[in-house]
């Protein structure tokens, strides 16, 4: 699993970097299936939360997403290497995504949802102490709770998305059906359920597709000591 993963790993940085090229024959190398929820979505009128992982191709995904028609934005953070912040925002921007920057996090992604568009968040890291911990492979793990809050206040669905590596060197986009859950009073605890929900949905498709999942990072650091 571990060298699958990190072969994985090699060709998603050497696909990054050919965006230039590949920009024009996306279409023909990504197919998608479950776009029925995205159209659900849009005729609803409250965008959707997409929810991604360390998993795959995922700023590939993205591209293909944002050329298959959708309105769709990305929440990133900066990068320590400034030069390498710099070249991954100009080839999103390039592919036509938008961009959220995390200090404006609250009021770009809520204007954004509010304007029928796609947020995309990867929620598969360790979030510390500020994090909602729910269980991953049998092991409580802190997670970010933004998705799940934006969601819960905006009303929007929360959407899995996975890209998955054909033998024919084509790629499939699987859309999740809709997450929702039964909201209640205590937010903390709707937070909590709705991103377990997700994260749940995660393990599956690291349990089906292992060596797609980005396995260096230390998912489990603040939760699991040794």
């Amino acid at each position: 699993i571990a060298r699958e993963a990190y072969r994985n790993i090699g060709r998603v940085f050497v696909e990054y970097a050919m965006f230039p090229v590949l920009k024009n024959r996306l279409d023909k190398l990504v197919e998608f299936e479950g776009l029925e929820n995205f159209e659900k979505a849009l005729k609803d009128r409250k965008g959707a939360v997409l929810i991604a992982g360390h998993f795959g191709s995922w700023e590939l995904m993205g591209a293909a997403t944002r050329q298959k028609g959708y309105p769709i934005d990305f929440l990133v953070g900066e990068q320590h290497n400034l030069l390498v912040d710099n070249l991954m925002n100009r080839h999103r921007q390039m592919m036509g995504i938008g961009i959220i920057k995390m200090g404006a996090a609250t009021r770009g992604v809520i204007k954004a949802l509010r304007n029928n568009r796609f947020v995309a968040m990867l929620s598969d890291q360790d979030a510390g102490r500020d994090g909602a911990v729910v269980d991953f492979f049998g092991y409580p793990a802190s997670t970010p709770k933004g998705p799940a809050a934006f969601a819960l206040k905006t009303g929007a669905p929360v959407i899995m998305a996975f890209i998955i590596r054909k033998n024919n060197g084509k790629q499939r986009v699987i859309l999740e059906e809709p997450i929702y859950i039964q909201e209640s009073n205590n937010k903390e605890e709707d937070i909590r359920k709705l991103t377990q929900a997700y994260t749940s949905v995660l393990e599956d498709y690291v349990r089906r597709y292992p060596d797609h999942w980005f396995w260096p990072h230390r998912r489990w650091k603040s939760t699991v000591k040794g």
